[in-house]
């Protein structure tokens, strides 16, 4: 079956759309696995998020039974998410007042708002969004994202009351509070940071998380560490609630509505590179789907008592290395927290407040892309200071200005390398027809002065058309040189907006004023085409002046320019 009769077949739940009998036996195993994974990591991000510690089992399972049913990749993962969970921690803590109630609510409604941000993105088909975030910024991102979980997490892992204050100033009450550390919390810490990282080099499949807080449980119950400063968990509720829509006013939504474009960007971000990084051999990526099925996903882990949900890379790579082949995997585990939860909730409650401090510890030191800062430092030592300035607008500014500035960030170097494009002199490779950039020909030949040749390699848009009209007017120079025909070379010109449609029309206008032919060859693209018919543009030039090639430009008129 082909990914295009699949996806008509499969309206929904296409994740299961290639699914044999064969593949369940894989499949459950896989899920298993999940579940081992993710048991201890859904409930130390439900305490990162200041929620209870159930309610990283209902994210967990509401953003998996909704991907499964709405969408469309088959190893996509889906759940409670360390990245986003700081994010909106400190926002909505300062929102409720020091209410626990009000904290819920808040969480439920902007996990609403995100959720819809998400799923329209979906609907609209906006997967591009998923690109708006350029590499170094993400990583950058991510690194300040590791500082707040670090920083979050010091005083379980050394016993300490929690600071507060602005967040430079919790970390100076850190390093003050360090003296009077609890050596049994720091021991218990580390203990399972070094269990999970041994286990994970010896493959990211064995369940070390899980190893390491059941052993430190174990431990604690034994040694009475409780009795010795370690703080536990405590009761965990062990029934799933009601459907339950959040008790909010119009205005609370309002005041959630930016916090939740933002973290709805960075979901959409995420959600795209996982889908893209872990597709089965015959599936082809839907972002656009998987957009809806993880919105959907915070819609009902709201009505569920929880919070946003966001793909998860770590436990997508698992269900990958397991064999998993539908997202039989995701609801297996799924199944597996409800058991657990609904059974074991006892055993949950005595686990260490400091392991599962090792535990977000471990998701830390994973978010710190250190071989990705090295490639870029080395190759582009311009965007490797984005990297720097996007860590430290994390770290200082409150973190939702953060992540806003980091946004902004990527946008503004997209800008700026579309900016920098330049208008270049062609010249002919020898020995055949093809037009090259002049200073990567070697050997040209003397060049005709009659035909300048300019390619412009970017979209003609507002943030470069002033530049392009100069730089091509400079070139030709038209009544004050020997030019007669100027050939405008657009095969990298993909899209034309009215601004740059006018720049254009200028300079066929200062052209043609001064003698000079003007023409354009190789309109590749069908978007800048369209627009050339949109603004008129191919009339002004005329269609006989607009060519597949530059040879076949320069035949037609450099007689006719002479």
């Amino acid at each position: 079956m082909t990914q295009a009769s699949a996806q008509a077949s499969w309206p929904l739940m296409r994740g299961f759309a290639a699914l044999r009998r064969q593949d369940l036996p894989i499949d459950i195993l896989a899920g298993a696995t999940l579940a081992a994974i993710a048991i201890p990591s859904q409930v130390a991000t439900a305490k990162l998020a200041g929620m209870p510690p159930q309610t990283g089992f209902y994210a967990f399972v509401a953003g998996s039974a909704a991907f499964a049913i709405l969408g469309s990749s088959r190893r996509l993962s889906v759940g409670a998410d360390s990245t986003i969970a700081p994010i909106f921690a400190g926002v909505l803590a300062a929102m409720a007042g020091g209410a626990p109630q009000n904290y819920a609510a808040l969480a439920a409604g902007l996990a609403i708002l995100t959720g819809l941000v998400v799923l329209l993105a979906g609907v609209f088909r906006l997967g591009w969004i998923g690109n708006l975030l350029s590499i170094p910024v993400t990583i950058g991102f991510l690194a300040g994202i590791a500082v707040h979980i670090v920083v979050s997490q010091a005083p379980a892992v050394l016993g300490v009351l929690v600071p507060h204050g602005a967040f430079l100033q919790q970390i100076l009450k850190l390093i003050a509070a360090a003296p009077r550390a609890n050596l049994a919390c720091i021991a218990t810490a580390a203990g399972v940071l070094a269990l999970i990282v041994a286990a994970h080099r010896l493959s990211p499949r064995i369940p070390g998380a899980l190893l390491a807080v059941v052993l430190a449980a174990a431990i604690a119950g034994v040694w009475h560490l409780d009795q010795r400063g370690v703080a536990l968990l405590g009761p965990v509720a062990g029934t799933f609630p009601g459907l339950s829509w959040p008790a909010l006013r119009a205005a609370d939504y309002l005041r959630l509505a930016p916090l939740a474009v933002l973290i709805g960007l960075i979901i959409m971000v995420q959600t795209a590179t996982t889908s893209r990084s872990f597709p089965c051999a015959d599936e082809r990526p839907d972002v656009d789907r998987d957009f809806v099925g993880v919105g959907a996903g915070s819609i009902l882990a709201a009505v569920s008592g929880a919070f946003p949900v966001n793909a998860s890379p770590p436990n997508t790579e698992i269900v990958s290395e397991s064999g998993g082949r539908s997202q039989t995997a995701s609801l297996v585990a799924a199944g597996i927290m409800i058991v657990v939860l609904t059974w074991g909730g006892g055993l949950l409650g005595r686990v260490p407040l400091a392991a599962l401090a090792g535990v977000l510890m471990f998701v830390a030191t994973r978010l710190v892309r250190a071989g990705q800062v090295i490639a870029v430092v080395r190759s582009s030592p311009a965007e490797a200071a984005l990297i720097l300035a996007t860590a430290v607008a994390i770290v200082v500014l409150p973190i939702e200005w953060g992540v806003a500035a980091g946004v902004g960030l990527s946008l503004l170097n997209g800008l700026w390398a579309s900016a920098r494009v330049r208008v270049q002199p062609m010249r002919p490779i020898p020995g055949s027809t093809v037009w090259w950039p002049a200073e990567a020909v070697n050997d040209p030949g003397p060049p005709d002065p009659t035909v300048a040749v300019l390619g412009f390699a970017a979209p003609l848009t507002f943030i470069n058309a002033d530049a392009f009209a100069r730089q091509f007017i400079a070139a030709v120079r038209p009544g004050r040189s020997e030019v007669r025909l100027a050939i405008l070379e657009a095969s990298g010109m993909v899209e034309i907006d009215f601004t740059g449609g006018q720049a254009l029309s200028g300079v066929v206008a200062r052209c043609r004023a001064a003698g000079v032919t003007f023409a354009v060859a190789r309109l590749e693209s069908l978007a800048a085409n369209a627009a050339f018919a949109r603004q008129g543009l191919r009339g002004l030039i005329g269609p006989d002046h607009v060519f597949q090639s530059v040879a076949e430009a320069i035949a037609a008129l450099s007689k006719a320019s002479a």
